[in-house]
């Protein structure tokens, strides 16, 4: 009965010594005995809980900062029509002065806005059909549109942001 508690017990001791090595090479531990082992294992964790928490901060940060600042970008589509374009703007944000800035850009394609559906309620959106002007002999496409939307949405953030 005694010798299979011993084989049982060398057994279970390998196996603990076995666990041990492990631990040993996944924490990068050069300690030999097994009280420095489990030392080095419980820093190991540490470190592991510590970068954790850094990169928990950090995307909380960046998240944090992508939905406070400008940066949810704006969906902007601009569909060919048989006498103009259908211009879609949405931002998930109100836009205070917005609707101006894209207007002022509109008349300085020389687009004139045949109907429009405007909400800056809790978002903005805007929906308009522009039409080319009578005078107006430059060739326009959607993708000059699209362009000078953007770029009239951006200049707005830059000045919304200075003051």
């Amino acid at each position: 009965m005694s010798s299979k508690g011993g084989r049982k017990k060398a057994s279970s001791s390998s196996s603990v010594h076995e666990q041990l090595q492990q631990l040993r090479s996944l924490t990068n531990s050069t300690a030999v005995n097994k009280t420095s082992i489990i030392v080095d294992a419980s820093r190991y964790i540490e470190e592991l809980k510590d970068k954790v928490d850094k990169m928990s901060q950090e995307t909380a940060t960046s998240s944090h900062a992508s939905t406070s600042s400008q940066n949810p970008l704006p969906m902007v589509t601009v569909e060919t029509l048989e006498k103009g374009f259908l211009i879609n703007v949405f931002l998930e944000k109100n836009c205070p002065g917005l609707l101006v800035s894209i207007l002022e850009t509109f008349e300085e394609l020389g687009l004139d806005v045949l109907e429009a559906r405007v909400s800056c309620e809790e978002s903005f959106k805007l929906e308009a059909i522009g039409g080319e002007n009578e005078g107006n002999v430059e060739c326009i496409d959607a993708q000059m549109v699209k362009q000078a939307v953007m770029q009239a949405i951006r200049k707005w953030g830059e000045n919304s942001h200075q003051e």
